[in-house]
């Protein structure tokens, strides 16, 4: 299984929610999964950082046309020189979805997530009123789970 991991690009290593998301990513490898991201700082360092630690595989779908710009735990970086624009690529290419954190770009790929019919497991992210298919975890391997119970393997 693809999981698109979605969620704020501005965190650092003394942020909780790198934490998670580098737990995130161990938890998606471990399971033999592959992790999908836009490839920059931040929660899509983290993920990268923490699939790549046990052996699973990091695709990057980055804004900018230098492949060279991901950051140094994607292990397939996919330049798109579209900005912003690549925010719903980044969701269609998983077959399930993971916010972490976040801020307007991230809520826009929930939305994304939504519209595509993709499962949609919500770690310490937005919750929108009368909005539903996110199923809020409060842990990284609870994510992983429920997108497997929703996504045939």
């Amino acid at each position: 299984m693809r999981v698109s991991v979605v969620g704020g690009s501005s965190i650092t290593e003394a942020d909780e929610a790198y934490t998670k998301a580098e737990r995130l990513g161990e938890k998606i490898g471990e399971h033999g999964h592959e992790v999908i991201c836009g490839g920059l700082g931040g929660v899509m360092e983290a993920v990268c950082r923490g699939a790549q630690s046990t052996g699973g595989h990091t695709i990057g779908i980055i804004p900018g046309k230098d492949p060279r710009g991901a950051n140094k735990y994607v292990e397939t970086a996919i330049a798109t020189g579209i900005n912003d624009a690549r925010n719903p690529v980044i969701v269609m290419n998983g077959d399930g979805v993971v916010a972490v954190d976040g801020g307007p770009g991230t809520l826009s790929e929930i939305g994304h997530a939504l519209t595509f019919a993709k499962p949609v497991a919500g770690l310490d992210t937005h919750r929108v009123d009368g909005v539903y298919g996110i199923e809020h975890v409060e842990t990284p391997a609870e994510a992983v789970t429920h997108l497997e119970s929703e996504v045939d393997n």
